[in-house]
């Protein structure tokens, strides 16, 4: 079984930055890809970054892309979420996830593992 545990996250300002984390245990990551996702209140969970573990190939949400820089640590068994010019609409809990799916998937119901989740709030 594979674990997931985020952290990094808090209260920023409008234009600040944060850096998410996701530390994965029990599995070795090779064969999977990792995702960051997040979700506010009422709203379905929304994808926002993709990294192909072994080939480090990433994908991003158009509304992140620029800002956002998602990136692993093979040493440390991490994904980073690096989130620069944040904004309002960036408030959300943040997700890690995990899937087998070789295809460049977007939705959350095709991610297999998830972690507890991160809250980030940027205040205008």
């Amino acid at each position: 079984q594979l674990q997931l545990v985020e952290s990094g996250g808090g209260l920023v300002q409008a234009g600040g930055s944060l850096r998410l984390s996701c530390a994965a245990s029990g599995r070795a990551l090779g064969p999977y890809a990792m995702g960051w996702f997040r979700q506010t209140p009422g709203k379905e969970r929304e994808f926002v970054a993709r990294i192909r573990w072994n080939s480090g190939s990433t994908y991003y949400r158009d509304s992140v892309k620029g800002r956002f820089t998602i990136s692993r640590d093979n040493a440390k068994n991490t994904v980073d979420l690096q989130m620069n010019s944040l904004n309002p609409e960036d408030t959300a809990v943040y997700y890690c996830a995990a899937t087998a799916r070789v295809a460049i998937t977007t939705a959350a119901s095709e991610y297999d593992y998830w972690g507890q989740g991160t809250q980030v709030t940027v205040s205008s």
